[in-house]
């Protein structure tokens, strides 16, 4: 009998983490590439140490409960709402994330969602694709400089910080606004202006959305605040969709009360509000921020790491509940 722990995988990680996998532990793992069933998960997670899933799977206290020698939960992200971190904690499970590899890919994709929606680039692809470009005129999908223009940032994490360092060669102006305010030494070294969020709103030509999603940020982009946004500005959505009512942000699009806004992430994935597939104002992306090769590697370097340091009684290095193990 192998003395390997026994990890259980809800879908397929890039070749590196697989092969570290395989050779570390006794794996079991849903071969199909698509989501599991709740049923499905119950199953899978019966008899093994460790589970490695992904932010789509919902790790709630009855997947949990369903195995009581469960260690590790090692999630494939970032952020960790989709686990029960306090019912994990209580029956001294171990929850791991990936912290501090997809900062700068995240960064990137929110900067090409702000390149895509206010230059207008799905637009003018679609247009082209069509066979309707006769060439070139002066008043073709007229859009919005990105460089001399102000950047109004909602969160200023890590993904924040790499936002800050991209505008620079914009030669934008930076505003934020964090639950947290920096040091005012720290806000002149990196060139930004604290704002409380109702003034951040209406002076930004680009609002980008960085926060984690908590019971408090739900929502936090409503009717109300999409209102105090300039009918020019455009919002961009790399953080987590419930951040936005979808709903009302459909309204803004739909009434021009804000010129556009770029989406990677969506309130209630993988649907999406309808309406918004007929916006020409409305960039939408299948949740891409961290979708690069070599960032999707380190994040599985992280997550194995994470799950068979769990799995072995090692402490693992990103832990979200540190007081698993002193209940």
């Amino acid at each position: 009998m192998s003395d390997l722990p026994r990890i259980f995988l809800t879908r397929e990680l890039p070749p590196a983490s697989m092969k570290r996998l395989r050779e570390y532990s006794q794996l079991t793992m849903n071969d199909e590439d698509r989501s599991l069933s709740k049923q499905e998960l119950l199953e899978g997670l019966q008899g093994v140490d460790g589970l490695l899933c992904q932010l789509t799977d919902i790790i709630d206290d009855e997947v949990l409960a369903s195995n009581p020698n469960l260690k590790v939960v090692s999630n494939y992200a970032v952020g960790f709402n989709n686990v029960d971190v306090a019912a994990a904690t209580k029956r001294k499970i171990a929850v791991t994330n990936t912290p501090g590899v997809l900062s700068d890919s995240t960064a990137d994709m929110a900067w090409a969602l702000m390149f895509a929606v206010a230059r207008r680039v799905v637009e003018g692809d679609r247009f082209v694709r069509g066979g309707h470009w006769q060439g070139w005129a002066p008043l073709q999908y007229l859009g919005l400089d990105i460089s001399g223009s102000t950047l109004g940032l909602v969160g200023l994490g890590r993904i924040g910080r790499a936002m800050i360092q991209r505008a620079k060669g914009f030669d934008m102006k930076v505003l934020y606004w964090n639950r947290t305010r920096m040091e005012s030494g720290e806000e002149r070294k990196l060139g930004v202006e604290y704002v409380e969020l109702d003034q951040l709103l209406a002076q930004s030509d680009f609002v980008s959305l960085h926060v984690a999603l908590t019971e408090g940020t739900k929502h936090l982009i409503d009717e109300r605040r999409l209102g105090q946004m300039k009918p020019t500005a455009y919002l961009i959505n790399t953080a987590r969709g419930p951040v936005v009512d979808e709903k009302a942000l459909l309204r803004a699009l739909q009434t021009n009360s804000i010129a556009g806004a770029g989406l990677d992430v969506f309130e209630n994935e993988p649907e999406i509000e309808p309406g918004l597939f007929q916006l020409d104002n409305a960039v939408l992306a299948p949740h891409l921020g961290s979708a690069t090769i070599a960032t999707r590697t380190k994040m599985g370097e992280l997550a194995v790491e994470n799950c068979l340091a769990g799995c072995t009684g090692k402490r693992p290095a990103n832990l979200v509940n540190p007081d698993y193990d002193r209940n």
